[in-house]
C-alpha cells in the first residue's frame, strides 16, 4: 500500500487515442504476431514521488472475426510521466484503441516546509 504524506494530493487523468490503424492499412489492423504501440505521457505538474497510475481502455474497436488479445500497461512510471503501452498477439486484429488515465500522488505544497 502507498502512504501518501503530503497534505496536498493531486489527481491528474487523460483520454488519449493511442492508434487508428484501420484507415491507412496500419500494423495493429493488419499484422499478425507479436505487435506494440506505447505513448509517452507528460503530467500537468510534477509530483512529489513516483504517483500510482491506472489505466482503462475507453475504446476499443476489434475485428469479432478473430480472437481478441490485449495487454494494457503502464512502463517507466517517474514524477513527471510515463510510457502507455498496448501489445497484441496472435491474429488478433485491432482497428484502433482510446486509453484513460489517471495519476495520484503527492504534490509539493507551498505551506510545508521542512525545519531540518
Amino acid at each position: 500500500m502507498k502512504k501518501l504524506r503530503s497534505l496536498v494530493v493531486g489527481v491528474d487523468s487523460g483520454d488519449v487515442v493511442l492508434f487508428e490503424d484501420f484507415e491507412d492499412g496500419g500494423e495493429m489492423w493488419t499484422g499478425r504476431g507479436q505487435r506494440e504501440r506505447r505513448r509517452r505521457i507528460k503530467f500537468k505538474e510534477k509530483y512529489l514521488s513516483t504517483p500510482t497510475v491506472q489505466l482503462s481502455i475507453s475504446l476499443w474497436d476489434m475485428d469479432a472475426g478473430t480472437v481478441l488479445r490485449a495487454d494494457v500497461c503502464t512502463e517507466a512510471v517517474t514524477e513527471k510521466g510515463f510510457d502507455m503501452v498496448f501489445r497484441t498477439w496472435g491474429d488478433t486484429r485491432v482497428a484502433r484503441v482510446r486509453i484513460a488515465w489517471t495519476a495520484i500522488g503527492e504534490l509539493d505544497d507551498a505551506d510545508s516546509w521542512d525545519v531540518s
